[in-house]
Parts: structure tokens; sequence; C-alpha cells
């Protein structure tokens, strides 16, 4: 048996001053002992079986469904840009840290030899005039007289990367992801974080012409990205004849965790301090449950397309907007008859069937035969809940999350993005659902979090905590275990109702790792 664990009064101040609880803290430390609960696959979700295809024929019906709801100023964005762009650049920065000189003819001969480190890099060199950044490198390698492209010929690349990487030039590994310049378009370039602006203007603009957008961001960046947002937004509003509103919120420290070492004993650092570790996109949820939106669409910072493939996006931004919209007029007009008693026998089954067929709700067995008051009260509870659309793609390979069928504790089924950590891959069973999967989450949401009087739900009721899950960190050198929060579209949401809509692959274009930028989607139009 497990000692318990010991607060001193310094670390309860210290915990208190994060605007946590002692409480908390031994309850995080008490799930590193247990363990979380894998989920159990019952099935992936599949186009007829979860997922669901808009025909072509409606969709003219709901874009119009939707723009006359964004109309109203009813829409925002919301982007967790809080990531670094450190993972981005990863295979630079651990060339730029092993090697004392770069040499061409030693990279060229590892390549040859199979070394796929060595391959990626040099495809990244040989690239490197496609990056929407080159000008920008090119020109502070030029302040201190030193000319780019001469170095890159003489295949001497330590430097380049010096001055991609360090405050010396660039800085990119210390800046966060939607802070690098993504594309370019003749006579300028831009971030991700603009990318960003040119989407809010082409589908969350109401009829004043004002498009909202809030972005989560890290609170050591949060006065640079201000900065550079007040710079570029006169050029975006007049460009695309809006005006923004851009909000920015942090990751709240209440929402980190307690990090331990391998006996699950607090980690504390040289002074003698209690660790703490952010606890994942999964925090993320106060600031969305913190904006009292309304219709909310969440993208990833880094899933932006160029120009030339944006239409396909706005299109079914709209399409999964108009479905949200229409889904929610049904619903509510259904808890407004539930909450008046003026229901009829008949009126009930056709509720039963529409949470059956349109919002993947499956009945306890027996439910629909139970008495009259039990069926309402189960109607009343699976449809007074937010409501969220995600987008699927075909599965291509990338990692990620995906559709699942998920079995509970009590067996009842429902739809969950469910992610690789949260399966049991011991169990050849769950290996083979897993593996079977035809769709990937490419964090495409549209969000209704109002309930049918209008009011903001409480986003936080409708979470389930036993689906974070548990990694193994290193931090100076030493082996430590990190617990991340129920994921922001995984147990943060679990307990919403969920549909799942398949969308083009050509509507996502995520940027993982510098290379990323070099594929077709990213490149100018041909």
């Amino acid at each position: 048996m497990s000692k318990p664990v010991t607060l001193s009064k310094e670390d309860i101040e210290q915990i208190k001053a994060r605007g946590m609880t002692p409480e908390r803290v031994i309850s995080q430390i008490e799930v590193f002992k247990r363990g979380f609960p894998f989920v159990r696959l019952n099935r992936p979700c599949t186009v007829g079986d979860g997922i669901f295809v808009v025909d072509r024929g409606d969709i003219e019906r709901l874009v119009s469904l939707y723009i006359y709801e964004a109309l109203k100023g009813r829409a925002m964005k919301f982007v967790p840009a809080s990531g670094a762009a450190s993972r981005m650049f990863e295979l630079l920065v651990s060339f730029y840290n092993r090697y004392e000189e770069i040499d061409e003819d030693v990279v060229s001969a590892r390549a040859k030899e199979g070394d796929i480190e060595h391959i990626r890099f040099l495809e990244f060199i040989k690239g490197i005039k496609k990056f929407a950044f080159y000008n920008d490198l090119k020109a502070v390698m030029l302040r201190d007289g030193i000319q780019l492209e001469e170095l890159i010929a003489k295949g001497n690349y330590k430097l380049v990367l010096e001055y991609i990487l360090t405050p010396k030039g660039l800085n990119y590994a210390s800046l966060p992801k939607g802070l690098i310049k993504f594309h370019c378009y003749g006579d300028h370039c831009r971030t991700a974080f603009e990318e960003h602006l040119v989407e809010a203007a082409n589908y969350v603009r109401d009829k004043s012409n004002t498009a909202r957008v809030h972005f989560t961001v890290p609170a050591e960046h949060l006065e640079t990205i201000k900065d550079f947002m007040e710079k570029v937004r006169g050029f975006y509003e007049e460009k695309e004849g809006v005006r923004y509103e851009i909000g920015f919120s942090i990751q709240n420290p209440s929402t980190d965790t307690i990090a331990v070492d391998l006996g699950n004993r607090p980690l504390r650092d040289r002074d003698g301090r209690l660790v703490f570790r952010p606890g994942g996109h999964g925090a993320l949820l106060e600031n969305l449950n913190g904006l009292k939106g309304d219709i909310v669409f969440i993208k990833n910072i880094d899933n932006v397309a160029p120009d030339w493939l944006k239409p396909q996006t706005y299109l079914y931004k709209k399409v999964l907007g108009g479905y949200l919209v229409e889904l929610q007029k049904t619903i509510f007009g259904y808890l407004e008859r539930l909450v008046s008693g003026d229901v009829t026998d008949a009126l009930i089954n056709e509720m039963f069937e529409f949470a059956r067929s349109r919002l993947c709700i499956v009945p306890p067995d027996g439910m629909e035969k139970g008495l009259r008051e039990e069926k309402v009260r189960f109607l009343f509870s699976k449809f007074n809940r937010p409501l969220r659309v995600c987008g699927m793609v075909r599965n291509q390979g990338e990692p990620g999350g995906g559709p699942f069928w998920v079995e509970d504790e009590k067996g009842e089924l429902s739809l969950q993005i469910v992610e690789s950590s949260q399966v049991d891959f011991s169990s050849s069973v769950q290996r083979s659902i897993w593996e079977s999967s035809t769709h990937f989450n490419p964090v495409d949401l549209v969000c209704g979090v109002r309930d049918y009087r209008g009011n903001p739900f409480d986003l936080t009721r409708f979470v389930n905590p036993n689906t974070g899950f548990i990694s193994i960190k290193s931090k100076d050198g030493v082996r430590i275990k990190a617990l991340e929060l129920p994921g922001l579209w995984n147990g943060s949401m679990a307990y919403w109702n969920t549909v799942f809509v398949e969308v083009p692959l050509t509507t996502f274009s995520p940027v993982k790792t510098v290379l990323d930028l070099l594929r077709r989607e990213h490149q100018p139009e041909e």
C-alpha cells in the first residue's frame, strides 16, 4: 500500500497561488497511482454507421441555413494556438545541436545509406527557396553580411540553421507556431495567424461585416502576438472588407497538473518547489467555456491552406454550420414541447427515431416501452446538451485520433473521438478495431454551445474525467510522468451530442513539421 501524500505548508501556498486546491493536487497524484481506464472500442464509425455524407443536393440549402444565422452574429472561430514551433522544427534543432559542422558531403553520404533523418534534412535544404520564410532568412543574414545562397552552394548548413532557429536570426525554434510564415502571395507572405484571419472573414462575418475570432496563446508570447495582430489587422480588414473582433486567452495555470517521478512521488525542482505541467489541450475547455459563444468553429492553428485551396474549406465550413443549425432547430423544438408537456405518444416515437437516426443516440434496452415520464426525462436529458458537428476525412495514415462507437461501463454506446493513447493495444480485439478505422479526426468542429433558451451551457458539466491519459516525459535527463486532462475534442466533450460528417481531404492541410510546407497543398497554385 502506497504512502499517503503529505504536502508542506510551502507546497499548499504554492498550490493556492496557482488557483488550485491541495485536494485537487492530491487527487491528481492518486490518478497517477491507479491510472486511467482504457476506452472500450465497439467498432469504428463508418459511412452509414456513425458518419453521415451530405448529398450534393443538400449543400446549397445547408449553406443558406448557416449564412442566415451567421449574419445574426451567432458565429465565431476558436483557434487553439498555444503550440510552440519547436516541434515543427525538431529535425533542424536536432541537426543544429548534434553537429559542430553540417557538411553537405557528410549529409549526402548518410542519406545515400538510407538514414531517414539525413534524407529529410536534404529535402529541407533542396527546397529551402520554396519556404515562405526564405526571403526573411535571406534578409536577416544579409544584414550581417552573409550571402545565404553562397553558404548553401558551399554546403555549409550549420550557420543557416543558426539563423533560422536562434535569436541571431528568425528565432523560429522559440516562437509560437502561429507566427511562422506559411504561404506566399506574390507581394506578401502570411503567417498561420494571418491565414486564420482571412478564413474568419469568409465564413463567420455577420451582417455588420464583423468577424469574431479567438486565439488561445502561450502566456509568454501574448504581448508579442497582440502587437503582431495590431500591425496586420488593418491590412486584412481593408482587403476582406471586415472589422475583426480578435480575442486572446492563455491556458489558466489552475488547469496545470502536478508532475511525479516514476514512483508517483511529486516532482520538485532544485529549490524544492513542486513541478507543474500544462494539462494539454483539454485545459482549453475553460477558455471555450469562458467565451459564452453560440456557434463556435474550432480549428487548429496549423491547419490552414493557401488561397487557391480555400474555397472548398469555406464551403464545407458553411455546410457543417448549416448541418448544426438544422439539427439545433429540431432539437430546440422538441425540447420546447417536452418542457410544455405538449407531447403525444406519436411525437415521443418521432423523437426517439430522430435521436437514433440523426444523433446516433442508442436508448437503453426497454426504454421505448417504459413509462411515459421516464421516456420524457430520457429524451430531455439527451437533447439538452451541447452539440458538435465534426468533419471527418478519409484516413490517409496521418497521426491522430478517429471516430469510434465506444462502450461505457454500462455497455451503452456513444460516438467519440478517440486518441491512440486511450486504446489498449495489448488486446488484439481493440487493436483490430482501431486499425480498421476508415476516417480520421482533422479537428474540424462546429459547436452549438447554447441551450434551447439561448443560455450558454456550462461545458464543464459534460466532461468524462476518466478519459485523460498519463505519458512519460523527460525533464533534466530524468524520466517523469505527466498527466493530461481529457482532450478538448475527446473526453472534454464526451457527453455532448456528437455528429460526424465526411468532408473532403482538401479541407485538411496540417503543418506538423517544417517539411509539410513543401507539400503541394502549401505551395502556390501552378
